[in-house]
């Protein structure tokens, strides 16, 4: 591992996410931190990536999500519970859950929360995402669950509480609550010294 907290393996990258590499953005509900976005360069608000994580402080208690008709959505909440409603249907969201839905869906939240958010664009990307516990120095294996043919395949995992190391070949990052790690085309494990909870986003960039 270098001094900036990046090892190359191989054809694999794991590299630390640090929040200095955070952007954050104003928005008439809140604020919203994007923690990665693929590929390099682009930008949200000209909808032209291939996939963003990202984490919302929402303020109202009622708002409603922009329309995203090239994205699929999942989305968890780091902290409070909120009530989702998509046209008929209305659904719980608490921490540990993650709900999936269209980024095109007409959709309102009610609640105070601060989010956990992951887009993939729609036939470029598949992808899922998962909260994950690990007790007192647990340790899991990430495997890639997606079958799809894939150019590239990320791991992304955000630190909700706690800590993480993320390795391959005995090599790695530790990252701490707050901050993030991603790793590309390897399937690494994730050990934490204090228990911990994490949001692991693995994404498929398709070919």
């Amino acid at each position: 591992m270098d001094s900036l907290g990046k090892c190359d393996i191989m054809n694999a990258t794991i590299r630390r996410i640090a929040p200095e590499e955070y952007t954050a953005s104003r928005w008439s509900g809140g604020t919203t931190t994007q923690i990665a976005i693929a590929p390099a360069g682009a930008v949200y608000a000209e909808r032209d990536f291939l996939w963003r994580a990202s984490s919302a402080t929402v303020e109202l208690e009622t708002s409603d999500f922009t329309s995203l008709p090239d994205y699929e959505r999942f989305l968890s909440t780091l902290r409070g519970t909120i009530r989702l409603t998509h046209g008929e249907e209305t659904l719980e969201l608490n921490p540990g859950s993650v709900h999936r839905f269209d980024g095109g869906a007409p959709t309102r939240s009610e609640g105070a929360c601060t989010d956990f958010n992951l887009m993939l664009r729609k036939g470029r990307c598949a992808g899922q995402m998962v909260c994950l516990r690990l007790s007192e120095g647990g340790v899991s294996r990430l495997s890639h669950a997606l079958k799809a043919a894939a150019a590239k395949r990320v791991f992304l995992v955000y630190c909700a509480e706690g800590d993480g190391e993320l390795s391959a070949e005995g090599t790695g990052v530790r990252f701490a609550a707050g901050e993030a790690a991603l790793a590309e085309n390897v399937e690494p494990l994730l050990r934490c010294t204090s228990a911990s909870a994490f949001l692991i986003c693995e994404i498929a960039e398709t070919i």
